[in-house]
C-alpha cells in the first residue's frame, strides 16, 4: 500500500451518493452494456487467439492494489518494456499525454484499434465498480511501474477512488502533460461533488466520439500514406 498525502479531501472518498449514482447508472445501462460487451467478446474471440479479458494489477484508493479488468486489445505475446519507457518519457517531460498507439502499434490487434479509440476496452471495469474498487468517475487507475515514478506530491491522486472516466479524460486528455493530469486528478478529489460527477459523465460521450473519429482519421491517413509509398516505390528487378 502507498501512503497518500492529505489535501483537504472529503473524509469519505466513496460517499453514499457516489455509490448510489454508480449503481443506478449501471442498472439503467445494463441492457446496452450486456449487448455491447457480448458483441465485443465475440469479436475478440473470432479475430484473435487468446483470452477475451486482460487482467492487470492497478493502483487504487490509498495505493491499494486491485485487479483491473479490460477487454484484451493486444497480441498475447506483447511486451511491456516499450510502454514502460514511453511512460517514463511522459512523466519526466512536458510531452502531451498522447497514447503510445496513436500513430500505430504493432502490438495491437485489428479489432483492438477501434476498442481503444472508443474506450470500449475499459467496459469490463463495470465489475470493478460493482466490487467497490472503482467508480464511474475518478482518476484513472495507474500501473505499478508508472506509480513507482511518482514524486511524493503526486500521490495525493490516490486519495480519490479510481474511475472509468474522469476530469482529466474530459479536459483535453491527449493534449495535456503528465503534471496537468495529476493536477486535474487532485482537483477532482478535493472538489468531489454529485454535480461534478454528473457533469463529467455527460461530457464523456462527446469526448469518446471525437476520439474515435480522430483515431479513424489517423488510421485512414496511415493507410493512404502506405498506398502512396507502395505506388512510388521503384519496381523490383527480377534476376535473369
Amino acid at each position: 500500500m502507498i501512503n497518500a498525502q492529505s489535501g483537504g479531501l472529503p473524509r469519505n472518498p466513496l460517499p453514499l451518493w457516489k455509490r448510489i449514482l454508480d449503481i443506478c447508472c449501471l442498472i439503467a445501462a445494463a441492457p446496452a452494456l450486456l449487448f455491447l460487451m457480448s458483441a465485443i467478446a465475440l469479436a475478440i474471440r473470432l479475430s484473435s487467439k487468446g483470452p477475451i479479458l486482460f487482467c492487470q494489477e492497478r493502483v487504487g484508493l490509498y495505493g491499494r492494489i486491485f485487479v483491473c479488468f479490460k477487454f484484451r486489445t493486444m497480441k498475447t505475446a506483447a511486451g511491456v518494456q516499450s510502454h514502460k519507457d514511453y511512460l517514463e518519457k511522459l512523466i519526466t517531460s512536458s510531452t502531451p499525454m498522447k497514447k503510445m498507439d496513436a500513430d500505430g502499434d504493432a502490438r495491437v490487434e485489428r479489432v483492438g484499434v477501434l476498442l481503444r479509440a472508443a474506450g470500449l476496452d475499459e467496459l469490463p471495469q463495470v465489475f470493478n465498480i460493482l466490487r467497490g474498487e472503482m467508480s464511474l468517475v475518478g482518476p484513472r487507475p495507474c500501473i505499478g511501474y508508472e506509480c513507482d515514478k511518482f514524486k511524493p506530491h503526486h500521490r495525493e491522486r490516490f486519495n480519490a477512488v479510481p474511475g472509468l472516466t474522469g476530469l482529466w479524460q474530459v479536459s483535453g486528455k491527449n493534449n495535456t502533460t503528465f503534471q496537468e493530469m495529476i493536477d486535474l486528478d487532485i482537483k477532482y478529489g478535493r472538489e468531489l461533488s454529485l454535480s461534478k460527477d454528473v457533469e463529467i459523465i455527460f461530457r464523456t460521450f462527446p469526448v469518446l466520439l471525437q476520439q474515435t473519429a480522430e483515431a479513424m482519421k489517423r488510421k485512414n491517413d496511415r493507410k493512404r500514406a502506405l498506398q502512396r509509398n507502395s505506388r512510388s516505390a521503384p519496381p523490383t528487378l527480377t534476376p535473369v
